[in-house]
């Protein structure tokens, strides 16, 4: 067994700022509060990053480059549409298992962080996520497996929020596993909850 590599001071403070950005708001979190909690000066904070932005914009940037280059192997896949649109699933909900504290800072300051220039990629991630739920979505009505009179756009939102709106109450460790939870979300969503 391998073991995991040990953290770069830079990931270490990744990491204490994405916690404490999760938990308190990425505006409601000071330089100083990331300084203290990792036992530093805020001075010293700043030979590593050179702001709080500087730092929420690695941690987003970092995490959202791996999501979807999930989401695109899925979309170039050979799965047929209902295999692509449960790994999707899959794959967003260990997305909020393995980054939580990345997943909660995006559910609750995007629209924070859009309102400055050098996170206007946030808003193209959005749009992507959007054509990638929607392809998902065609292709599965296209190949008869979902039905045709589903309204695409509703249907759209109503996975893309009650999936990642999990975040809020989800926790790594807990009763159920993140594999747990996407498989019953994904019975109720492609099966209904309505007895047969």
């Amino acid at each position: 067994m391998t073991a995991e590599p040990t953290p770069t001071r830079r990931e270490e403070l990744l990491r204490i700022a994405a916690r404490l950005f999760a938990e308190k708001g990425f505006r409601n979190t000071t330089v100083r509060d990331i300084a203290d909690a990792a036992g530093i000066l805020s001075g010293s904070l700043y030979h590593h990053f050179d702001s709080k932005e500087s730092m929420v914009d690695e941690i987003l940037s970092t995490f959202q480059e791996e999501l979807f280059g999930q989401y695109d192997e899925i979309l170039a896949s050979d799965d047929d549409p209902r295999a692509r649109l449960e790994r999707a699933v899959l794959v967003s909900f260990d997305a909020i298992d393995r980054h939580h504290d990345e997943v909660a800072i995006f559910q609750n300051d995007a629209a924070y962080l859009l309102t400055f220039d050098r996170f206007a990629y946030l808003g193209e991630r959005n749009r992507q996520s959007r054509e990638v739920w929607m392809t998902l979505l065609r292709s599965g009505v296209d190949a008869g497996v979902l039905r045709d009179d589903l309204d695409l756009e509703l249907t759209y939102r109503f996975i893309r929020d009650t999936v990642w709106v999990a975040v809020s109450w989800y926790r790594p460790g807990g009763r159920r596993t993140h594999t747990e939870i996407a498989q019953q979300y994904l019975s109720i969503l492609l099966e209904g909850i309505e007895r047969g």
